[in-house]
């Protein structure tokens, strides 16, 4: 799939950002277009491989912003992304829309910028563009406060209801302890990038070979066709190399392994994928649709283990929508398994979300009530004897 990818705030500019190395990393040609949007002149200097001409601020002569962030208001980050959007418009006329197959616009969504400009973004691109827009959006963790979950639980009903699918990304479920903020985050951009560009480049003509099996992004685009929100899952294991190049074996094995052996190790890595750390937890019964990619070397994707894999997650997601298909990587030392989930609507985080989110806006209005009495209080003599001047 050729992507046309939108970074919207600080975390969705990193979140692109982190996608792009991958792909140098791996050999993979997917993001054909990269621009990031922020309101924050420091955080747009971040990214390392967006071009300077792809960098839009936003909001700088708005009287909150002036190039400085929104403060985490999505209120403010929804009304400097209107006022300026013909400068955004103007950046994407630049984009040669016929070279892509979709666009992927990426943002945090407990952040003021990327939950409040990110959708009006959006928007736009639905006016002016026919392709699919699919949004990548990272769910804030629980420690992080009511006001996130806030935006988030707001910015997610526009997100899902204006994008082609909506790919959730949590960060309750990927957070380690003992590591920095800075390291968690970091931690958390690069796994998800490894998923979504794993994901979304199979089928896409490159310098490796075509799978008689290959992948294609018509393939991917229709299990996205569902709309929602959606989870991926990934498992990837080492393989041998020698001399004669790479083997049909895996590490901790000295001989070929059999056919039925390869076939079992190929449905355990999906069963691994989907069943550990998904980008956002759910009952994978609850999906509408599913697909299983395997990048790798083509000589260790052992093609009863794919069909095996298939029927496996068939029935776990309980439908009999589920493709599987490979994108063979001949130089690769690992095999991955990336598995798509597509419309869940079992995931306990986001109604978590909601409820936190309720809690955070009443309390919010309670405490704006009493704050606009207390100050009236405190300017006000107590017998209400003096007026104002003007």
């Amino acid at each position: 799939m050729k992507l046309a990818t939108i970074g919207v705030g600080n975390a969705g500019s990193k979140l692109i950002d982190q996608m792009i190395e991958f792909e140098f990393e791996t050999g993979r040609n997917l993001c054909r277009h990269a621009l990031v949007i922020n309101t924050a002149r420091t955080d747009l200097a971040k990214p390392q491989h967006i071009d300077e001409d792809r960098r839009v601020l936003i909001g700088d002569t708005h009287r909150k912003a002036r190039g400085h962030g929104v403060g985490g208001d999505a209120e403010i980050g929804a009304e400097v992304a209107k006022t300026d959007i013909d400068e955004i418009r103007r950046v994407f006329d630049d984009v040669e829309i016929h070279e892509v197959d979709a666009v992927l616009v990426a943002a945090g969504l407990g952040g003021g910028t990327g939950s409040g400009a990110a959708p009006v973004v959006i928007d736009e691109l639905q006016k002016m563009y026919d392709e699919p827009i699919y949004g990548l959006g990272v769910l804030p963790g629980t420690y992080e406060g009511g006001r996130p979950a806030l935006n988030a639980a707001r910015s997610l009903q526009s997100f899902v209801n204006k994008v082609d699918n909506f790919i959730a990304f949590d960060n309750d479920a990927w957070r380690s302890r003992g590591q920095t903020i800075e390291q968690g985050y970091e931690e958390m951009n690069e796994e998800l990038a490894t998923r979504i560009v794993t994901l979304l480049a199979a089928g896409e003509v490159d310098e490796s070979e075509v799978g008689e099996n290959a992948m294609d992004s018509s393939d991917i685009m229709r299990t996205l066709d569902t709309g929602g929100v959606s989870s991926i899952g990934y498992a990837s294991t080492d393989v041998s190399v020698t001399k004669e190049g790479l083997l049909a074996k895996f590490n901790e094995s000295e001989e070929v392994q059999s056919e039925s052996t390869d076939a079992a190790k190929i449905k355990g890595l999906v069963r691994r994928a989907t069943n550990s750390r998904l980008t956002v937890p759910c009952d994978v019964s609850s999906a509408d649709r599913a697909l299983i990619v395997f990048a790798g070397p083509p000589d260790v994707i052992s093609r009863k283990g794919v069909e095996s894999a298939r029927e496996w997650l068939e029935q776990e997601a309980d439908t009999v929508d589920v493709l599987a298909g490979d994108d063979p990587r001949p130089d690769s030392s690992t095999l991955a398994a990336v598995v798509l989930l597509s419309n869940v609507t079992d995931t306990p985080r986001i109604s978590e979300i909601q409820n936190q989110a309720v809690d955070a806006q009443n309390k919010i209005q309670q405490q704006d009530a009493v704050r606009e009495e207390e100050i009236q209080s405190l300017i006000t003599d107590d017998d209400n004897d003096l007026d104002p001047i003007v």
